[in-house]
């Protein structure tokens, strides 16, 4: 690479501008724009998130010190505090969720041979939500209790990279269940969720569309079992038995044979009673699959720490969905880079490196790999395990 260009630039290089701009011109978002387009936009708000900004003023002072650069970075407009905020107030926050989409699709063609624990040819996704809490008085929009606003993010996680290929952002009022009737089911993928989303009608409409769904059953579940089948007990499976609803309802939305299997985890202590429409694999798999679900746990965790998406630049809807679609962008930019490059840090490690190095003219695989750099950033810092490479 250029070793005149800055580290933030030759991040910024591996986006697809070409499809960027497809996606700006797709809702309009630079119509009467002179100078500060959706594009300085995107790079303001992608720098903060690298950088950890706080605020809008912080945004504005970091790249205001470092104004002769600013050209040198792809950033053309004059930057202030007041054109970002009216930007992200102003620009679709579609245009940012049409460009994620086109980056986690890239993101997960490069980890689609990554094994993630279980040798399964089968696509494995884990579903999930998490609230962010917000002030009531500054987002009234996002009524989530009498005294309190929130904002939840329903993610889809490819466990093949942890890349998040589905994300629907609402109140917190919204319950869980709900996503699945945005989901287009994927013929012979697996779906792992927790007992919010045992709702039969939509798990039948799963079954139908040949999709695999792996679930915890709840205690006032009404099943018959019609047979049980051989159990190595030792594995930690109590059983394995073939059952059919008995409520007058359930039995309407779900009408077909299901799966249970009640497994013993001896580290935790706890018992696990799944339901599954997986009637093949073994029931020590389908028992090992759903703990790879807590990853998803893990993937909001992270995103949650090392990303801004916790305190919010705008107070309007747009800014907020604005802010969290960039954030998913910059997560799955820096997987994407760290795959092409062949990077052998996690991406915690990578995010710590660049936040002090952006402005630097050096080769960014040469900054990544750096054992000063790398040796300085991850001492004394505990590392999730999910994100290893």
């Amino acid at each position: 690479m250029n070793q005149g260009q800055t580290i933030f630039s030759q991040v910024i290089d591996f986006l697809p501008w070409k499809k960027f701009r497809q996606c700006v011109n797709r809702y309009n978002g630079n119509h009467r724009i002179r100078s500060f387009t959706c594009y300085n936009q995107f790079l303001c708000m992608a720098f903060a998130q690298l950088t950890y900004r706080e605020s809008l003023r912080d945004i504005e002072c970091c790249l205001r010190a470092m104004r002769e650069k600013l050209y040198h970075m792809g950033i053309r407009g004059k930057v202030s505090r007041s054109t970002l905020a009216d930007a992200n107030e102003v620009r679709d926050w579609r245009i940012y969720s049409d460009f994620a989409q086109i980056l986690i699709h890239e993101a997960r063609r490069l980890y689609a041979e990554d094994d993630f624990g279980l040798e399964l040819k089968e696509t494995v996704y884990a579903l999930d939500s998490s609230t962010i809490d917000l002030c009531l008085s500054v987002f009234p929009w996002a009524r989530f209790r009498k005294t309190k606003a929130a904002v939840k993010l329903h993610t889809l996680l490819d466990l093949r990279g942890d890349i998040p290929t589905f994300i629907w952002i609402t109140d917190g009022k919204v319950h869980d269940v709900n996503v699945l009737d945005h989901l287009i089911p994927e013929p012979g993928a697996i779906y792992i969720m927790d007992r919010a989303y045992l709702h039969f009608h939509r798990l039948y409409q799963m079954h139908q569309c040949s999709a695999i769904f792996v679930t915890r059953s709840k205690s006032n579940t009404g099943l018959r079992r019609l047979y049980s089948q051989k159990v190595d007990k030792n594995t930690g499976v109590r059983y394995d038995q073939i059952v059919l609803l008995t409520g007058f309802y359930a039995k309407k939305e779900y009408p077909e044979k299901l799966r249970r299997i009640k497994y013993f985890d001896a580290e935790k202590g706890r018992t696990y009673v799944f339901l599954t429409n997986q009637f093949t694999l073994p029931a020590l798999t389908i028992a090992e699959l759903y703990r790879y679900r807590w990853r998803v746990e893990i993937f909001f965790k992270w995103i949650k720490q090392h990303l801004r998406i916790k305190k919010f630049f705008g107070t309007s809807e747009n800014a907020v969905k604005t802010q969290i679609w960039i954030a998913i962008s910059t997560y799955v930019l820096i997987a994407i880079m760290k795959k092409r490059l062949k990077i052998d840090l996690t991406l915690y490690t990578i995010l710590q490196i660049l936040s002090i190095s952006l402005f630097e003219k050096k080769p960014i695989y040469q900054v990544l790999t750096d054992n000063d750099y790398t040796n300085k950033i991850t001492s004394g810092h505990i590392q999730l395990k999910l994100f290893d490479s």
